[in-house]
């Protein structure tokens, strides 16, 4: 038994864990345990995602019921929540009580209510403290120019793309608009103004938002997600027109995020696209939350891409199956490939060699290096 089990069933270790008051009682203890996501899903025990992890919070939990659920979450949902959840089946958005911010999802379905919480961090780390290389900073010095921060969901884009935002905000004096869905972190000005918008609260899409910024005098965007067409290609237009613009795609590695990119486009504006691309683009950090070897956290694993000449032409060209190779030589100017970064990690003994080689892009050739 857990120490959280310890502690919630305290006297009685046999005893079955009761269903908690509020979901406030739910989420301080996945704070205090440094969870990332809470579930409470009708069906099934209350579980929570740790160490990216999904498992029981108690082992003696009986599972939610449908009253239970429903219970949890007209308590705190507000009117407007609650009107959206009954009226279309699900709501999405920021949920801030006096102990901490969290992410919310509500849906409805066949059992009854679901909930999932992903708990933010509110203290906005820095490129320092993720211990990000500093071309990272670099990205963050230009002027105009796309960067761009992918992973699978709950890879920690959002906590990078925090600290690109804050490390322009104390190093610049600058004009940020960031568009949210919905706001994680909050920003405290301080050597630029920041307007931070919620899409669903605030304007009607990502699209609409980031067509309504370009009218605001911005000099940075900060794009929570990139997700279809139009804001693929309203954020290109305005790297291009003098602004910087920070975003983030759900893809692995730098390769497959200029395809998809690319492929969102009809194929007759492809070549025009591919040229936009390769000039505007500044770089791309794509990352993983790895499980230490030792079994206390997760340690982040990166692909770092910068635009070169060689980048652009390649760009240009249609053959993003060409940069794995250039990324390998292009450690000069602070590229970084996602096997040698975890290379890197399992030479020091902070990742497993079965995480080090499942999570590798080159199979063949890691296995050689786990084996020399």
């Amino acid at each position: 038994m857990s120490a959280t089990q310890q502690e919630t069933a305290k006297a009685d270790p046999s005893a079955t864990v009761k269903v908690l008051n509020s979901v406030d009682d739910y989420l301080k203890i996945g704070q205090k345990y440094e969870c990332s996501d809470l579930h409470l899903a009708t069906g099934a025990p209350p579980n929570w995602r740790r160490f990216g992890t999904l498992q029981p919070i108690w082992d003696n939990a009986a599972p939610l019921t449908a009253e239970d659920t429903k219970r949890l979450a007209y308590q705190f949902l507000g009117k407007q929540h609650l009107d959206l959840l009954e009226k279309r089946g699900d709501v999405d958005f920021a949920y801030s009580p006096d102990f901490g911010r969290f992410r919310c999802s509500v849906v409805q379905q066949r059992l009854g209510i679901d909930m999932v919480f992903r708990i933010i961090n509110t203290n906005i780390r820095s490129l320092n403290d993720l211990k990000l290389p500093e071309t990272c900073r670099t990205l963050t010095r230009f002027q105009n120019g796309l960067v761009l921060v992918t992973g699978a969901t709950g890879s920690g884009k959002s906590t990078t793309l925090a600290a690109l935002v804050d490390e322009v905000n104390i190093d610049r004096d600058d004009h940020i608009i960031t568009l949210e869905d919905p706001i994680e972190y909050v920003f405290t000005p301080k050597g630029c103004h920041i307007n931070q918008r919620e899409v669903g609260t605030h304007t009607k899409s990502f699209a609409a938002a980031l067509r309504g910024a370009l009218r605001e005098d911005p000099d940075v965007i900060m794009v929570g997600e990139m997700r279809d067409l139009e804001t693929i290609s309203l954020a290109i237009t305005a790297a291009e027109t003098g602004h910087l613009v920070l975003g983030t795609l759900h893809t692995g590695n730098a390769p497959r995020t200029l395809d998809r990119v690319l492929d969102v486009f009809p194929s007759d504006q492809r070549d025009q696209i591919r040229i936009m691309v390769s000039e505007s683009l500044r770089g791309i950090i794509s990352q993983q939350l790895v499980p230490r070897a030792d079994g206390n956290g997760r340690i982040m694993a990166m692909e770092l891409l910068v635009n070169t000449p060689a980048v652009a032409a390649t760009i240009r060209d249609g053959k993003t199956f060409m940069l794995p190779g250039i990324m390998k030589t292009g450690k000069s100017v602070g590229m970084i490939a996602m096997d040698d970064s975890l290379q890197g990690l399992y030479s020091k003994g902070l990742i497993s060699r079965e995480e080090c080689l499942g999570r590798s892009e080159d199979k063949q050739t890691m296995k050689k290096f786990l084996e020399s």
